[in-house]
């Protein structure tokens, strides 16, 4: 067990132990970071009057702007410190090209570790790992170095190949897996095409990552349903970032992640940045703490959240954030209704014919935001009359009805998984910026 002491220790503590730290880390930034040198110097900031997190306001926000523009300026350490490099994503823009030091890949095997740990994972479990280690990706490295700290085996399948991941299950027997939850319908798909019985598996657990499983409520969502209905497994939520270096894992209550106190600070911000009141989502910003290669300060991450404090069903009094609702630059304001892709996904996932789409928003002739969705069809569906049927899926859940177009569901596939992309595309925002 790794149940890290300061997670269950009381809220002023918490908070006590977080000034402490983030006075440790505004020094080293300080003395090595070439970016908030020149901050704390235009902005005249004296670090030495920063008491704790009350404070941050008196730094300004780091955006993934600045981390493009100034990628270099952010790293602290000299090249041969530099032990493995790692880019973003790059959902909202260019990939970020990140720097780890030996000091920074122990901190995220630590962080993955205690990840594992709060979803009741342990060195006698198995884990079977359905994320790429190779292309710049930091997840698929984290999880192979957590699970590895834990003492947990480990089988690196990586990503896609459902005949591979089942004839793995069935000649390994891993209790647990790590993977897109839309990769696990796949996974029950080809079972129950090929006569795998899955149903009688090894598996227990999975870790569910890079899409939401749950609702506001914490309920699973349809994606969620559509797997345990299936399959008798249970779902883990989790949250993380490059940026972060850090994960947002769910205990077996499952009433969101956990954040680790000892390993990064969370602010909630409206969009005049200002922390909003308990109760109301927010940005999520984040400053690293443990940071050797490249900590950040204040880094919006564009991710609309919520917080919540009361003590957990397991004890633990670190602050938990809830479902991500949606990202701030994904915002779609469409015939006077704000949504974001996460609520579109979950109605299109609970309607049956619809084998696979892909969200578009585009500006309209007068500059307004118009919503199309790509379909393509399963076997149970065809296109007359099927338009009125989606359209009043989203009238009844979302009080709009976008513009659809049926194409072909290979054509939306290889749209959905291009070679170079490390997370599948849904979503893709065509406005002028």
């Amino acid at each position: 067990m790794l149940h890290p002491q300061i997670e269950f220790m009381s809220p002023e503590a918490i908070r006590s132990f977080q000034d402490k730290k983030l006075k440790e880390q505004l020094r080293y930034l300080q003395l090595h970071s070439p970016y908030y040198q020149r901050i704390f110097r235009e902005k005249d900031i004296d670090i030495d009057e920063i008491n704790g997190i009350e404070d941050l306001q008196k730094f300004p926000l780091t955006s993934k702007d600045q981390l493009q523009q100034f990628n270099d300026d952010f790293i602290c350490v000299s090249k041969r410190k530099i032990i493995d490099y790692i880019t973003s994503s790059g959902t909202l823009g260019d990939p970020v090209t990140f720097a780890l030091t030996d000091k920074d890949l122990d901190r995220l095997a630590y962080n993955e570790a205690i990840s594992y740990d709060c979803a009741g994972i342990n060195d006698e479990d198995t884990i079977q790992l359905m994320t790429t280690i190779d292309k710049r990706f930091m997840a698929g490295l984290a999880y192979f170095l957590g699970a590895r700290k834990l003492g947990a085996g480990i089988v690196r399948v990586g990503a896609g190949a459902p005949e591979l991941q089942w004839d793995t299950i069935k000649r390994i027997k891993p209790n647990v897996l790590v993977a897109v939850p839309s990769f696990i319908l796949k996974l029950i798909e080809f079972a129950e095409k090929n006569g795998v019985n899955f149903q009688n598996s090894s598996i227990q657990k999975i870790i569910c990552i890079g899409e939401p499983i749950r609702q506001k409520n914490f309920e699973l969502n349809t994606l969620g349903q559509k797997i345990t209905e299936k399959w008798d497994v249970q779902l883990f939520s989790t949250y993380a970032s490059t940026e972060m270096s850090t994960a947002f894992t769910e205990c077996e209550a499952g009433k969101g992640g956990h954040q680790h106190p000892e390993l990064i600070i969370c602010e909630f911000l409206d969009d005049a940045g200002k922390p909003v009141p308990k109760g109301v989502p927010g940005e999520l910003v984040i400053t690293t703490l443990g940071m050797e290669g490249m900590p950040l300060l204040r880094f919006k991450t564009g991710d609309i959240v919520e917080q919540f404090e009361a003590t957990c069903t397991c004890g633990r009094n670190s602050m938990r954030i809830g479902p991500v609702l949606g990202r701030k630059q994904q915002m779609i304001k469409y015939k006077g209704t704000t949504l974001y892709p996460p609520a579109i996904y979950d109605v299109l996932n609970n309607i049956q014919g619809v084998e696979n789409y892909i969200v578009e928003v585009r500006n309209n002739e007068v500059g307004m935001d118009n919503l199309l969705i790509r379909i393509g069809l399963n076997d149970l569906a065809t296109e007359e009359g099927f338009e009125k049927v989606i359209k009043d899926h989203f009238r009844a859940r979302l009080r709009v009805a976008p513009d659809v177009l049926f194409e072909n569901p290979q054509k939306i596939s290889a749209e959905q998984f291009p070679p170079k992309s490390r997370k599948p595309v849904f979503f893709l925002d065509k406005r002028s910026k």
